[in-house]
């Protein structure tokens, strides 16, 4: 009823995407005609949250930015460290992502939350041992109506060096959020969240959005995660900045 699990299409958005439905009938995958459309999406996204364009990776969804964000990380750096923090009040498929790593032998830190629903940040810094590459905590759960202290828990992150990831679903376009500020190094971002597509003909479930800094040299597994699995075809990477099969 509050529009938290979707929003419905905002009708500037359905202009905009019409030409490229009716008139543009491009191949989705040709660089050459795509790239005049995805980047001024790209630099749209990025203004939301003080980021840079070459930053933002359109996804199908966030729960696929979800998977990419969490198991690229940590299977890129699992030579060295297996270990990761998140929360006992994520999103599903944050918490089924870990159940996944966890199979893989990466231990889990599942953090409780305090009776206001927020996570005690010392709790936090105690969790964090050395061999830890990865912090992933939502920045807003709406069905608890909690606002997690972000640019907190970005600060801890960047002192312990630790890679801090967010799903922001909830909050993109609702609130001020500065990726630079708030130290976080990779970001989820649901379009349908804020007047966004749901999605398009046949099996094409949704936009998402996926958010990873350049400058502090973050390193993602591209090619042993696809989202939701293992990706079959690497060779067919090329779209989306080179780093995600757009197929």
């Amino acid at each position: 009823m509050d529009v938290q699990a979707t929003t419905p299409l905002d009708p500037r958005v359905l202009d905009s995407m019409l030409p490229y439905l009716v008139i543009y009938h491009w191949n989705p995958h040709s660089q050459i005609h795509s790239e005049a459309a995805m980047n001024p999406a790209r630099q749209q996204v990025a203004s939301l949250i003080a980021a840079d364009p070459r930053e933002i990776i359109f996804t199908s969804e966030a729960t696929e930015s979800n998977n990419m964000a969490m198991k690229g990380v940590t299977r890129f750096y699992k030579s060295r460290v297996k270990h990761m923090v998140t929360t006992q009040t994520e999103h599903k498929c944050v918490l089924d992502s870990c159940r996944s790593l966890e199979a893989e032998d990466f231990r889990v830190t599942h953090l409780p939350v305090q009776k206001s629903g927020i996570i005690d940040l010392k709790e936090l810094e105690a969790a964090i041992p050395p061999d830890t590459s990865l912090v992933s905590v939502k920045t807003v759960n709406n069905e608890m109506v909690v606002k997690q202290p972000i640019a907190e828990i970005g600060q801890i992150c960047s002192s312990t060096r630790v890679y801090f990831h967010t799903d922001a679903a909830q909050d993109v376009g609702k609130i001020s959020l500065d990726v630079n500020d708030m130290k976080i190094d990779l970001m989820s971002i649901s379009g349908h969240k804020f007047y966004g597509l749901k999605g398009l003909v046949l099996s094409i479930s949704g936009i998402g959005t996926g958010y990873v800094w350049r400058s502090c040299g973050v390193e993602v597994d591209w090619s042993r995660v696809c989202g939701l699995g293992w990706c079959p075809h690497p060779r067919w990477w090329g779209w989306e900045l080179h780093v995600r099969d757009g197929v």
